[in-house]
């Protein structure tokens, strides 16, 4: 099993790090704009539409995945355009997905067993 990290112990302040970013990830609507944004950089217009989130959410879910490093933000004219700054964001939604899909498995072959 991977551990956390490769050194052996974690100081307060990182593990404090850790947590806010899996705080920041732990809201669908904060998902959901990951992926509107994994294209390309979008304003807040074009991530209401994608998400079907209204206005006052996606600008309130930005802001914190802004403040938590996930996102990056430049002022174009008028709009304020989004884009990821962590790329690394998606190979750790990619193991989470992979996880759960292998428990998903585990589960049907497991109910899918006593079905019959």
């Amino acid at each position: 099993m991977p551990k956390i990290s490769h050194s052996p112990k974690l100081s307060q302040p990182a593990i404090e790090l850790i947590a806010a970013r899996f705080r920041a990830l732990s809201e669908p609507t904060r998902l959901k704009l990951l992926m509107a944004l994994e294209d390309g950089e979008k304003n807040v217009t074009e991530l209401v539409n994608l998400t079907g989130a209204t206005q006052t959410n996606v600008s309130r879910q930005l802001s914190v995945l802004t403040t938590a490093g996930l996102l990056a933000r430049r002022k174009s004219g008028l709009s304020v355009l989004y884009r990821i700054a962590d790329p690394g964001i998606f190979d750790l939604c990619g193991h989470v997905c992979k996880s759960l899909q292998e428990r998903i498995s585990q589960a049907s072959k497991i109910f899918g067993a006593k079905a019959t």
